[in-house]
């Protein structure tokens, strides 16, 4: 296969690599290359592999997969990315879009260079702190966030019988009322603590607003430092309106040698 070119990105701490399938020629069904892509130091390394692909029901469809190779319905993060990707290579022609994704249909708006704001699905399912927010999140209140056993306590839940067999994330959340959360998240599919997480955002801000007091918009802060800003409304039963905003950063472009990627055996 000839190299693959790839555009990597962050959204609040939270990296990919993001690929123009336009033409649909990416093999995606070779789930164990996605993952040596990801892997660092062998591969690109990132959190998650993107794939701009056309759709019949917007300007484009976005594709996830987590550095396991594993495919998520969607990522907060990596949605607003795919906004400013698609822009980039004219998948969309205006700086307001939409695109498919497993999860639904997305609105984004690149508001000014570098920050970007989706609409989200509202939680399809909320249980107390198990929260569904495109993909499952379970919410983990703390008063110390730094001393929150993130990658063991984070591994135990994620691996629980309740949540067999596709497993949840895990979100730690200390709650600052009136409207800011500090968030750490164990991720499925990257199997430890990740830099950001727009869907855990998302879900800690629905448990917050629902029962810790705190009220739309929502100042996430994640592990890196950055600010998330979820909006929404609450009637005191249902959510709706949800959105996610934040600041998106084009790293840089390259070209990899998918033939040669390691592949770690079976």
């Amino acid at each position: 296969m000839k190299p693959v070119s790839f555009v990597k990105m962050h959204g609040a701490g939270n990296d990919f690599v993001l690929v123009d399938d336009l033409a649909g020629e990416f093999p995606a069904e070779d789930h164990r290359r996605i993952a040596a892509m990801a892997t660092r130091p062998e591969g690109i390394g990132c959190e998650g592999v993107i794939l701009v692909q056309r759709s019949a029901k917007a300007d484009f469809k976005m594709r996830f997969f987590n550095p396991d190779g594993t495919e998520a319905e969607l990522c907060g993060n990596g949605a607003r990315c795919v906004a400013a990707f698609a822009r980039e290579i004219g998948a969309a022609s205006r700086d307001s879009m939409t695109f498919e994704t497993a999860a639904g249909i997305i609105s984004a708006q690149i508001l000014e260079p570098g920050l970007v704001t989706v609409s989200m699905p509202s939680p399809s399912a909320i249980d107390g702190d198990f929260v569904v927010a495109g993909v499952p999140h379970k919410i983990v209140t703390v008063d110390n966030i730094a001393r929150a056993d993130v990658e063991g306590e984070g591994r135990r839940i994620r691996n629980a019988d309740e949540f067999a067999p596709d497993g949840t994330n895990v979100d730690f959340v200390a709650y600052r009322p009136p409207n800011r959360a500090i968030v750490r998240t164990y991720e499925r599919g990257v199997e430890a603590e990740t830099g950001a997480c727009g869907t855990g955002a998302v879900a800690s801000a629905i448990v917050g607003v629902a029962d810790y007091g705190l009220s739309f918009p929502v100042h996430v802060t994640t592990f890196h430092g950055y600010d998330l800003i979820i909006g929404g409304e609450y009637d005191g039963a249902n959510f709706s309106s949800i959105t996610l905003t934040g600041p998106v950063k084009r790293l840089f472009s390259g070209t990899i040698d998918w033939d040669a990627l390691e592949i770690v055996p079976e």
